[in-house]
């Protein structure tokens, strides 16, 4: 059922699976219960380039050979769906354990993976379909211990999948904003940061058609009771990106790999891996190209980035770019999870590391509510963490930089060495400390984190690792 003899395992290079992701994406979403989880949780407007990494390799580590590591990455899902519940707008309770809505998150890519076979005039074959069903069934049995919440045959899933989409599924906030805000105001990878006018041109094309052939490629009973926008010509728009996309598999074998895909987003500009440093170069000569194209044309110059090494910014900066994880404009115990969140996967902490993560933020947490939220809304807002700046650097939040440090030093020496730097920030070992023997000191480790959540410096290591999209 998994590793490279799986069906999943051919779809995970395939070019169509970019198309289906999304649709799959779409249709989660529409499910009040995950809708609720995202808008509440996740940061997949702010930082969906980092949300897209995670989910393949995710995914990589539950379809992959090694049954360990299946075994690890489940209990890491699991591990961080039991912290997501709550209620949404109508007060109606969400919580991502729930097996019926797990259920349905596994069902909805297993349907547009076979949905984007039809579409690119490539059907599955039954065979291949119940094969595939059932790596999808063993998926959900890895993090569940049963699949019993999905059909045992292939025939009865299309049944339950008709009842869910016309009995469950909602025009969502969540599917929404990915369908409207997200793909129109994307922000750029990493690797494009710095180029914003080219990247905002191209966006400006590629937004509205990705959300048009989405809506297109969605069941039409849904498209019609969730009052979806029929664009006129938009099926044929739709099957034609499919086939496109489907004849993109006969490309040489490893043009387009998806691991490959993966391991860009987490290069961190100014590493020293080499990839890390081509892609420097590559987007220097893009710079200078886009320096000529302007002088021929009257596109406006690239804005230059804000600040120098080291250079403080203001309040609200440092608030929108660090501390709102979400992007719903305010500060709460989401945002500090996501980063916890972040940290944790990177490192790739087991517990009791990980739970002490999280305690340390929201230990945070709390102080920064009971030092900063003058409304007692429950949250704090731009105007009063600006007001109540010097409040942020309390004990607590010395408590996260000395948790920080301990889950970093993997080996415990009380040292973090160039290995472990690098596994936490997906960078080049920077030592800048005179008369250092090669290694971070618990020290200047936490003094560098204090230095970065209370002075609000730019371009330290902190930066990529909170506010890359």
């Amino acid at each position: 059922m998994f590793g490279p003899g799986s069906r999943f395992n051919a779809f995970f290079n395939d070019p169509r699976w970019a198309l289906a992701i999304i649709r799959a994406t779409v249709l989660e979403a529409a499910h009040p219960q995950v809708g609720a989880a995202l808008i509440d949780n996740s940061t997949f407007v702010t930082h969906p380039w980092r949300r897209l990494r995670n989910t393949l390799v995710s995914l990589q580590r539950m379809f992959g050979a090694d049954d360990g590591v299946r075994q690890r990455e489940a209990a890491r899902l699991n591990r961080l769906h039991a912290r997501l519940s709550g209620t949404d707008a109508r007060d109606r309770p969400y919580d991502a354990m729930d097996p019926e809505v797990r259920a349905w998150v596994v069902a909805t890519i297993f349907e547009s993976s076979v949905t984007m076979c039809r579409l690119s005039g490539q059907p599955l074959e039954q065979t291949a379909i119940e094969r595939l069903y059932a790596e999808f069934r063993a998926y959900l049995a890895a993090l569940d211990g049963d699949a019993g919440h999905l059909p045992p045959t292939v025939q009865e899933f299309w049944t339950y999948y008709e009842r869910v989409v016309e009995e469950r599924l909602e025009n969502t906030e969540a599917m929404r904003v990915i369908l409207y805000k997200l793909f129109d105001h994307l922000p750029a990878p990493p690797l494009l940061q710095g180029l914003p006018t080219m990247w905002a041109a191209g966006r400006a094309i590629a937004g509205p058609l990705i959300g048009v052939i989405t809506v297109a490629s969605l069941p039409e009973p849904f498209r019609r009771r969730a009052g979806l926008p029929e664009v006129p010509g938009a099926q044929t728009l739709m099957q034609s990106a499919y086939l496109a996309a489907g004849l993109a598999r006969f490309l040489p074998d490893g043009w387009i790999q998806t691991e490959g895909l993966t391991k860009l987003l987490t290069l961190s500009p100014g590493g020293d891996d080499p990839r890390a440093r081509t892609v420097d170069a590559l987007r220097e000569r893009m710079k200078r190209a886009g320096a000529l194209v302007r002088l021929l044309t009257p596109i406006p110059p690239e804005p230059e980035p804000d600040g120098a090494t080291g250079a403080p910014r203001g309040a609200e900066e440092f608030f929108s770019a660090v501390l709102d994880q979400t992007g719903d404009g305010y500060v709460d115990w989401p945002d500090l999870a996501a980063m916890a969140r972040e940290i944790a996967g990177r490192l790739d902490l087991d517990e009791p590391e990980e739970t002490r993560l999280y305690d340390a933020f929201a230990d945070w947490w709390r102080e920064l509510q009971t030092a900063l939220d003058t409304d007692g809304d429950g949250r704090v807002s731009a105007p009063e963490y600006a007001a109540g700046v010097p409040s942020l650097a309390g004990p607590a939040l010395i408590r996260v930089a000395e948790v920080l440090f301990d889950v970093t030093d993997a080996d415990g020496d009380q040292r973090v060495d160039a290995h472990e730097y690098r596994t936490l920030f997906r960078r080049g070992f920077r030592r800048n400390v005179p008369g250092a023997d090669g290694t971070y000191s618990r020290g200047v480790f936490v003094r560098e984190f204090l230095s970065f959540m209370s002075g609000r410096e730019r371009s330290t290591p902190y930066d990529p690792l909170f506010t890359d999209a």
